[in-house]
C-alpha cells in the first residue's frame, strides 16, 4: 500500500482494532465503541456489501466480548429482481446459512414484510421458523428500513441460548441497522 493509499483511509491505523474492545468495558461502552466504529467506517463508502461486511464484524466480536453465545449475526437483502418477494443472502459471521427466505415468512420474513423489529425468545415456539442452524434458541431480526419505508433487507442475529436477548442488546441492533440505512446505497 502506498502513503496515499494509507492516507485515504479514515480511522485508526489499522481498520481491525474496530472490532477489538476492552475487556474491562461494560456493555454500554461496547456498543457504543461498535456504533463509532461503523459510523467510521461507513463514512469511507457507501456500498453496501462493505459496509453489511463490516458491520457483521463489529456486531459479532461486540457480542463476543460480552460472552453472549450468538452463533450467527448477518444480512439478509432484498433480491435486486424480486424485490418484493425474496430476501437473499448478505454478508454475515458464523456458519453457513440459508440462501433465500421469502418475504413473509420465517422470522426474517415476517421483519421484511411488516417493517418491525422481530424479537423471538424461543425459536420452537414461533410459528414457521426457518431454521438454518438448529443449535439456535433466540433469535432478533431488524428490518431495514429508508425514510420513505422501503425495505432493502434485514439484519439478523441467532443466539444458543433461551431468551438471548435484551431491551439494550435490540436497540443495539436497532441503531446498528439506522447507521446502515444512513450510509448504504442499496
Amino acid at each position: 500500500m502506498t502513503t496515499s493509499d494509507a492516507d485515504s483511509h479514515s480511522g485508526s491505523a489499522h481498520h481491525a482494532d474496530a472490532a477489538t474492545f476492552s475487556a474491562s468495558a461494560t456493555k454500554s461502552d461496547i456498543y457504543s465503541t461498535a456504533l463509532d466504529a461503523a459510523e467510521a467506517l461507513f463514512s469511507d463508502t457507501n456500498f453496501w456489501p462493505s459496509n453489511l461486511a463490516n458491520a457483521a464484524s463489529l456486531m459479532w466480536y461486540a457480542f463476543e466480548a460480552l460472552e453472549m453465545k450468538v452463533n450467527w449475526a448477518g444480512f439478509y437483502i432484498c433480491s435486486p429482481d424480486e424485490p418484493k418477494s425474496k430476501l437473499l443472502l448478505g454478508p454475515f459471521m458464523g456458519k453457513v446459512a440459508c440462501q433465500s427466505i421469502v418475504i413473509g415468512s420465517g422470522v426474517c420474513g415476517t421483519a421484511a414484510a411488516t417493517r418491525e423489529t422481530q424479537v423471538v425468545p424461543d425459536v420452537e415456539k414461533y410459528p414457521g421458523h426457518i431454521a438454518c442452524d438448529g443449535e439456535t434458541k433466540s433469535e432478533v431480526v431488524v428490518p431495514l428500513v429508508d425514510r420513505e419505508g422501503g425495505v432493502h433487507g434485514v439484519l439478523d442475529v441467532d443466539c444458543l441460548v433461551l431468551d438471548g436477548f435484551t431491551e439494550d442488546d435490540v436497540k443495539f441492533l436497532e441503531k446498528m441497522a439506522a447507521l446502515i440505512i444512513t450510509f448504504c446505497k442499496f
